[in-house]
């Protein structure tokens, strides 16, 4: 099984002629056959944004041209990664899937050197937060998608979380096998149930565009703030088939776009089962499995099946601890003891979404969680990641997150002065 080398599409690409789909039932099973993969744990693939900062003048924000042209001048990376470019101008980088978390981690680090390198040649620095905490949304990437995203946001009353989602947010995420069949549903499951802890150890955006927001991941938080039906969770009341769960979560969800060469946004709330079974025509059709493969790309719940399990709720944090917390997470769901131990701490915290984002480890049982989860993955870190995990369980066991570590820094010296610490790469 291979893992996508990049986590949305770039652009709208109008798809390959194809039949149009008959009814809502048929996308359900197109959907359903399509889901995940049954086989075995253990591959791991990382996602890394970073936010783009001028050096000199971190209050700007650099442009397409400049960013892509840094970008055409790098060699392969060492890690095989991908380089992207979101809306806002974060750079992202997409490694390989690897065989677990250790080469992973290693070849995003190497690609993760090689292209801070390259970006302060040219001046520019790439700051690891889970919002800006500076600049005000702003949409640099030119494509079709992007501008049809923010027509579709403005429509339903939701463009100012919309712009902030596409421009001001940044994730490390992180990408594992389906697993067995059999075990789908225990394993989707605890992939939710983490969540809210996962959240609250990893928070890293307690500032949004120049101002405090009041929540220790103001990612999260605006997250929070789009609609349901595209951004919340997948799983219904009992979680007991995730395949179904995301079938009808995505036939629900209504169409942004239609993929044609012109790119057409949707500005009404058309479900795409309605366009599936032609109470509403898209485009003057119906649509083609084409079209809902590409649906299926503007849908964001914190755990995506993509054929594997897309974990998104962790804000980008810092370099010295993201690799003890993707260690964490993955040892916590493909480790059967560990799993079973991170599965009873969370019990009490498994929907506490708001709250991890809004006061994080401050949440007495959401601290406990934590440590108890910290724990488990350290008895079993490798090496490699030993000086990374052990600074984690001491922030985890002070019931500090990297947000608090960043608040600190910006009392201390501002906003900007902060960012350019940072970008510097200064600890």
């Amino acid at each position: 099984m291979t893992f996508a080398m990049t986590s949305e599409v770039d652009d709208a690409h109008p798809p390959a002629a194809d039949a149009e789909l008959t009814s809502a039932n048929e996308a359900h099973r197109y959907v359903a056959d399509n889901c995940l993969n049954d086989g075995p744990v253990g591959q791991v693939g990382l996602e890394l944004e970073a936010h783009c900062f001028d050096l000199t003048d971190p209050m700007r924000r650099p442009g397409w041209d400049e960013i892509n042209e840094i970008i055409a001048g790098i060699p392969t990376l060492p890690g095989g990664g991908a380089i992207t470019v979101e809306p806002g101008g974060a750079v992202e980088l997409s490694g390989p899937p690897m065989d677990g978390p250790v080469p992973a981690v290693l070849g995003m680090q190497a690609d993760r050197a090689a292209l801070r390198g390259a970006f302060a040649q040219a001046g520019l620095g790439l700051v690891l937060l889970g919002a800006d905490p500076l600049r005000p949304a702003k949409r640099v990437n030119p494509g079709a998608r992007y501008q049809a995203m923010e027509t579709f946001f403005k429509a339903s009353q939701t463009g100012a979380a919309g712009a902030a989602m596409m421009t001001s947010t940044a994730s490390i995420q992180i990408n594992l096998d389906a697993g067995p069949r059999e075990s789908w549903a225990d394993r989707v499951r605890l992939a939710h149930a983490l969540g809210p802890t996962m959240i609250a150890i990893a928070a890293n955006s307690p500032l949004l565009g120049g101002k405090f927001a009041g929540w220790r991941s103001a990612r999260q938080h605006v997250w929070s703030q789009l609609d349901s039906a595209r951004c919340g969770p997948i799983l219904g009341a009992s979680g007991d088939d995730p395949v179904s769960d995301w079938a009808r979560y995505a036939l629900k969800a209504p169409v942004m776009l239609v993929n044609t060469a012109d790119v057409i946004p949707v500005t009404t709330w058309v479900p795409f089962a309605d366009w599936a079974d032609g109470r509403v025509l898209l485009g003057d059709r119906r649509p083609t499995n084409a079209d809902l493969d590409y649906h299926l790309t503007t849908l964001f719940p914190p755990v995506r099946p993509r054929r594997w399990l897309e974990i998104r709720y962790l804000d980008s944090i810092p370099d010295t601890v993201w690799p003890a917390v993707v260690f964490t997470l993955v040892t916590l769901l493909d480790d059967p003891v560990a799993a079973d131990i991170a599965a009873e701490a969370t019990e009490s915290v498994a929907t506490a979404w708001d709250r991890a984002a809004q006061i994080g480890l401050g949440d007495r049982r959401l601290a406990d969680a934590a440590v108890r989860c910290v724990q488990a993955a350290a008895e079993r870190v490798p090496a490699e990641l030993e000086e990374s995990m052990q600074r984690l369980v001491r922030s985890v066991e002070k019931g500090r997150c990297p947000a608090d570590d960043f608040s600190d820094r910006v009392v201390k010296h501002g906003i900007a002065p902060a960012v350019t610490e940072l970008a510097l790469g200064e600890s």
